[in-house]
């Protein structure tokens, strides 16, 4: 059935919700069939940019423009890199440095989330190597003391790293303590369940599937409804000056 004009997306100056019944994929030069469905760029003012890449079977990713960050959602990727190759399923991730030559290809039908941005270095500390993991090998932490709201912080915090990516697990009726106001930016995408956001003075119901982009400074706070949990993979400038780069 039409929709009729009707959505729960919503686009303001410091925050985008994108539902699925809005994405638009296309091709990307050096993208072998594989769709991209763009969710932050720098054209809406975003210093980073987040896409979902829908593999065919045998597709591979092109050249990334700075460094690169990947998430499986859906099948299988395999990563290849200095001589090796890494094997990529349902949950497990990596970070690619800039400038680090790497072919990403799928045997099967595939969906991964993909952030690239470009690196800030310091004067002093090289940029830190690859990094393959499983999210379910990564110790949960609880946020700020509430058992009922789970962090899995997958990247380590070290002076090469200038971004971080988590995934936040809330049981149902778990909510954040405060409303946050930060430099940070973010993209973020639901993986499981849903919830209330508040973005900016709105506040919008949230599902499986949908994307967050938040601005710096942006108000933001996510209560989990429903009877089953709500998780988000979410990414975040970090280590960083707010001088650095800009």
């Amino acid at each position: 059935m039409h929709n009729l004009g009707h959505t729960r997306s919503d686009r303001q100056p410091t925050h985008l919700l994108q539902t699925p019944d809005t994405f638009v994929g296309m091709p990307l030069p050096g993208f072998d069939s594989v769709s991209v469905i763009v969710h932050a760029a720098p054209a809406m003012g975003a210093a980073f940019t987040q896409y979902t890449a829908e593999f065919e079977p045998g597709g591979s990713l092109g050249a990334a423009h700075g460094q690169r960050f990947l998430y499986v959602l859906e099948g299988a990727v395999s990563v290849a890199l200095g001589g090796q190759t890494n094997q990529l399923a349902l949950g497990e991730y990596a970070h690619i440095p800039a400038n680090q030559q790497h072919t990403v290809k799928a045997a099967v039908k595939s969906r991964v989330a993909v952030i690239e941005k470009p690196a800030i270095p310091l004067l002093n500390d090289a940029p830190a190597a690859a990094i393959f993991g499983r999210e379910d090998e990564i110790a949960s932490q609880p946020l700020g003391g509430d058992s009922a709201l789970q962090v899995r912080q997958l990247l380590p915090t070290t002076p090469g790293l200038d971004y971080a990516v988590n995934t936040m697990c809330y049981q149902p009726g778990a909510a954040l303590a405060i409303v946050e106001i930060h430099v940070m930016e973010h993209g973020l995408l639901m993986l499981e369940g849903g919830g209330i956001y508040r973005l900016g003075n709105s506040w919008y119901p949230v599902q499986t599937g949908d994307f967050i982009w938040m601005a710096p400074y942006c108000p933001q706070w996510f209560g989990a409804l429903g009877k089953t949990p709500a998780k988000y993979l979410i990414y975040k400038d970090w280590n960083r000056h707010p001088l650095a780069g800009r």
